[in-house]
């Protein structure tokens, strides 16, 4: 039975909204901390002259001679965040000048305080200085000294050296090297960069990347050579380690020429025009037989200057994964296999060795997917991206190239110039666009550290945590010990149904602010040991695909990239057998239908707290999804899928009018029957944000999302009006910087814990008499820097998102589906092609 689509059963509702939050303020004694914080500006402004003179004389050209100073404001507790919105101000001119810019800001993590670097204008010192003399000696109408919410919460202003616009993780390293510069976006700011390299001799590449307030360039140089940046004219707002990915791990072989012939010929392959999987990789062998009539040559493209040929192997692993799924049981089965896909491959990783060019992959990955929608535009496809680098950022932090595959997943055009690709325009939701990026790979086995600890501390790579990405770890059900003699004291490190060793989580995140990582699991194979050494990659804990050694081999694939294509292959299939579906829905879809497994739900449900549960959420996601259950519902498990869009926020300032009422056609007789009977509800809200990637606090105007949004189900006996007024009060509760209620104690997750990133998804159990009346479901949004900076080109933006609904219960002779489909005048029996 397909899943149930629900259509036109959604109203506009408005907000009533009125009052505020209150910020959080020290409380300080005026006089000392105001004299003593003066004291230090002014202190920091004749040493910061002194360095820029000093420069100065070693500059040639005038035009790199500094025009304003930058600053460090450190706060005093970390319970005290700085108002940054008051440290971004522009004058009155007609033509706007900066007075001063916030640069960047390091987060409070543990008990160090939060830090912001700020730019203040040389013509404008006179009136930042005047914020803390009006802190001293002037009052509000109410008796407050004036600036107090800004002030009172700032420790020490000091002058800014280099290390203070370092915003990458590890230390900077002293040899020779690429630096990621941010400029702040000016007409003239990569100019001044490129006079300054010239002017010292350091090599700069060509490429830019335009953001929304930020340009990022390439240059080569040793971090001694960089100490005079900060005391130029260049607009540098931040420093970080380039990101690249120079290697990708080969796999071993296993010859099965016999198996593979046979296969081929079982096979039916699916015609041109459905949903492919496009691969982004390192190519791949279009010629292996399994592959060759799912891939044509004009599907074959690079990036990197080549034919596209797979030459490191590990595109063609994906390949065979993404096309067929692990290959063991096919290949030993006599059935008819049918494909309803097919595949695209960009080769975006150079041949070994790897070139030593600086382009950041965000860049990369923009020209791969243009190039095979440019190649094919209009057909639905998955793009897999089984390959990721260190992580660029602290831990769980947007960088770069996770902001670029946000922005390509909402739909950013992508303007291509010699110089470079601009990716952050207005979003458009008809180019939107699924990624599924696997989590990365725990690499190190330091000797008596449980698997899953070691998991737990190895943070998932960059671009995993992008927001708008389905991100996969791997677990894993291959647990069997080898027959060979030589392995007689060898076992696998996890049980059946763990967290694969190779996967890697979002468990070590310093800010619980990010999203939840991975989002589903897939097989990614398991690690043997004998207590002493690893075996990482023996056939019998890996799964079976093609091999880029010839047109017939065979190999084994592990980790979280084989997991990943996996992955993309049910999402491939969900798009043949539901083509209206958006990307946003094929991925709650996919999330919707994953379940923990036994050894998993055990660790979830048996924690204590939502917080706890969180961390296990951040271990395994929501588990692990199966072909079935992505593709079609039954009489006892029944999926309704809503896609809606509204504009939420109204005129120039963004004011949040209205909200979402979805009345679901719900089985309210079959459900009070079921009094006594145990009855799941899940509830998926997956949408697509636009990013900002700069590192100014992710804060009100600075926060990396455009926008939020949340779901609320009525409670039992609540009427609508009632319900309607407690989304009023939750939304302006959360607006005013409130935590939301965690709602009822039958929710797992609830509120506190759910409401991260961009995709929302909560569970909540009971007897079915208790969810009779609970049909309405409200989708209300939040704000982020599209509504808090006012952006006028962001004004009455439709928003839009994908509502999945499921009622399942164990109870088998119960008919939950066709009540639901006669409301919506669906026939119940409906094919679901392709479904094994």
């Amino acid at each position: 039975m397909a899943h149930l689509t629900v259509t036109g059963r959604a109203e506009d509702r408005s907000f009533n909204r009125s009052g505020g939050g209150n910020p959080r303020i020290r409380d300080v004694e005026r006089r000392a901390h105001g004299t003593k914080l003066r004291g230090d500006l002014e202190r920091s402004l004749h040493q910061a002259d002194v360095e820029r003179a000093a420069v100065a004389d070693d500059l040639t050209l005038e035009e790199l001679k500094a025009l304003g100073i930058i600053l460090v404001l450190d706060a005093a507790d970390p319970a005290f965040p700085l108002k940054l919105d008051s440290l971004e101000r522009m004058s009155s001119h007609r033509v706007k000048r900066p007075q001063w810019l916030l640069l960047a800001v390091n987060p409070a993590i543990g008990d160090r305080p939060e830090s912001a670097v700020v730019w203040v204008s040389d013509a404008y010192r006179g009136t930042f200085l005047k914020i803390f003399e009006d802190f001293l000696e002037r009052n509000t109408p109410t008796g407050e000294p004036q600036k107090r919410a800004l002030v009172a919460n700032i420790a020490s202003i000091r002058r800014a050296v280099l290390l203070d616009l370092w915003q990458s993780a590890d230390d900077p390293p002293t040899g020779l090297a690429w630096w990621e510069i941010w400029l702040t976006r000016t007409d003239t700011g990569v100019e001044l960069l490129r006079a300054f390299a010239a002017a010292n001799r350091f090599r700069m590449s060509q490429r830019r990347m335009d953001l929304v307030d930020r340009t990022v360039v390439w240059l080569q140089a040793r971090w001694d050579d960089l100490h005079a940046l900060p005391f130029t004219a260049v607009p540098v707002a931040e420093i970080r380690r380039p990101e690249f990915v120079d290697t990708v791990e080969d796999y071993s072989r296993d010859d099965q020429d016999e198996l593979t012939t046979d296969l081929v010929e079982r096979t039916k392959f699916a015609p041109a025009g459905v949903p492919v999987v496009c691969h982004l990789d390192s190519g791949a062998r279009r010629s292996h037989v399994l592959l060759s009539e799912s891939i044509d040559p004009s599907d074959v493209h690079s990036v990197v200057g080549d034919s596209g040929e797979d030459r490191r192997g590990h595109g063609t692993l994906m390949a065979g994964l993404a096309l067929y799924g692990p290959l063991d049981h096919l290949l030993w089965g006599k059935g008819l296999v049918t494909l309803t896909h097919r595949l695209e491959s960009v080769k975006m990783l150079p041949d070994e060795p790897a070139t030593n060019d600086p382009a950041a992959y965000g860049l990369i990955t923009a020209q791969a997917a243009a190039a095979a929608e440019a190649s094919a535009p209009g057909r639905q496809r998955a793009f897999c991206m089984p390959i990721t680098a260190p992580p660029e950022a602290r831990a769980g932090e947007p960088s770069l190239w996770s902001a670029a595959i946000d922005a390509l997943s909402i739909g950013t055009d992508i303007g291509q110039s010699d110089s470079g690709i601009a990716l952050l325009g207005q979003p458009d939701f008809s180019a939107a666009r699924l990624f599924l990026i696997s989590a990365g790979n725990v690499r190190d086995r330091p000797r008596g550290l449980d698997h899953r600890e070691l998991c737990d501390i190895s943070e998932i790579e960059d671009p995993a945590h992008a927001w708008n990405a389905l991100t996969v770890g791997a677990y894993t059900d291959l647990t069997a010990p080898p027959t060979d003699p030589t392995f007689d004291n060898w076992t696998a490190l996890a049980s059946e149904g763990e967290l694969s060793p190779h996967s890697r989580t979002s468990v070590s995140f310093a800010s619980r602010a990010w999203p939840i990582k991975p989002d589903i699991c897939m097989e990614g194979g398991n690690v043997l040991s004998d207590g002493v050494d690893f075996h990482d990659g023996h056939p019998l804990v890996c799964v079976r695909t093609t091999s880029a050694r010839d047109d017939l081999a065979l190999a084994s694939a592990n980790a979280t990239s084989a997991a990943t294509a996996q992955a993309a292959r049910l999402a491939a299939k969900a798009m043949a057998a539901y083509p209206s579906y958006w990307p946003e829905t094929i991925r709650g879809l996919l999330v919707h239908a994953a379940e923990w497994t036994p050894a998993m739900k055990a660790d979830v449900q048996g924690a204590t707290t939502k917080a706890v549960r969180q961390t296990m959420l951040r271990r395994y996601g929501w588990g692990v999804p199966t072909e079935n259950s992505v593709l079609a519902s039954n009489t006892n498990a029944v999926t309704l899928v809503t896609q809606d869009e509204f504009v939420p926020f109204d005129g120039r300032d963004h004011a949040a009018r209205r909200f979402r009422l979805h009345r679901l056609p719900w089985p309210a007789e079959t459900l009070r029957e079921l009094a006594e009977a145990t009855v799941q509800l899940r509830v998926t809200l997956s949408y697509f944000i636009e990013p900002t990637a700069s590192r100014r606090g992710w804060r009100r105007r600075y926060a990396y999302a455009s926008h939020g949004l949340r779901f609320e189900l009525n409670a039992p006996l609540e009427p609508v009006d009632a319900f309607v007024a407690r989304i009023n009060r939750e939304a302006q509760d959360e607006e005013a910087g409130a935590r939301p209620p965690s709602g009822s104690e039958r929710w797992l997750v609830g509120g506190n814990q759910r409401n991260l990133g961009s995709l929302h998804q909560d569970i909540w159990e009971g007897y079915g008499a208790a969810l009779a009346d609970c049909s309405l479901i409200a989708v209300h949004p939040v704000g982020g820097w599209w509504k808090n900076n006012k952006r006028g080109d962001r004004a009455n933006l439709p928003l839009r998102y994908s509502l999945i609904v499921s009622l399942r219960t164990a109870t088998q002779d119960v008919d939950l589906y066709s009540p639901i489909a006669v409301q919506l005048t669906v026939p119940v029996v409906a094919e679901i092609e392709g479904l094994s």
